[in-house]
């Protein structure tokens, strides 16, 4: 169950946040391995496909990049190939992924990484009225406006859901 008394100390991501003047909410929650977005928005008490998932992915010239997908929808890789105009696109391996974000999986944020990255994400995701997405620790979800990620993020609208 969510514990809404846990103090969550400072991560990259909300530094970032803080430094940018971005408004942020914090939730934390008990982290379980492989629980991905189901079993947090289950114990925030949230509609699932308002989780956004960070997935660090690389083109076909290994070139990385995070896509923000909806917590209850895959990423057509085909699709997202064809809107980057790229020939392939393929999620990177667990090593690769912490290389280049900086946090681990199942706690990246596309906030404060390691390596500036081109970010898209679903087009869908920025109708929505606010979103939790990865606050930069595994159990640990940041509640904020979507229109930060086009903002703030410069990230990419395309259409890739499955």
């Amino acid at each position: 169950m969510a514990r809404k008394d846990r103090h969550v100390s400072e991560t990259p991501a909300t530094q970032w946040l803080r430094r940018h003047g971005i408004a942020f909410t914090e939730h934390p929650y008990d982290y379980v391995d492989h629980g991905g977005t189901a079993e947090s928005a289950r114990q925030l008490g949230v509609d699932e496909h308002a989780v956004v998932k960070t997935l660090v992915m690389q083109d076909d010239k290994a070139q990385p990049l995070l896509v923000l997908m909806h917590g209850d929808r895959q990423v057509s890789t085909k699709n997202l190939a064809r809107a980057l105009g790229v020939k392939s696109v393929e999620p990177c391996t667990v090593e690769t992924a912490q290389r280049h974000s900086g946090y681990l999986v199942g706690g990246t944020s596309p906030f404060g990484t390691k390596k500036a990255m081109r970010v898209v994400v679903e087009s869908s995701v920025l109708a929505l009225p606010r979103i939790w997405i990865n606050g930069g620790r595994r159990g640990y979800l940041v509640g904020l406006d979507p229109a930060v990620l086009s903002g703030s993020l410069d990230a990419r609208a395309v259409e890739c859901a499955l």
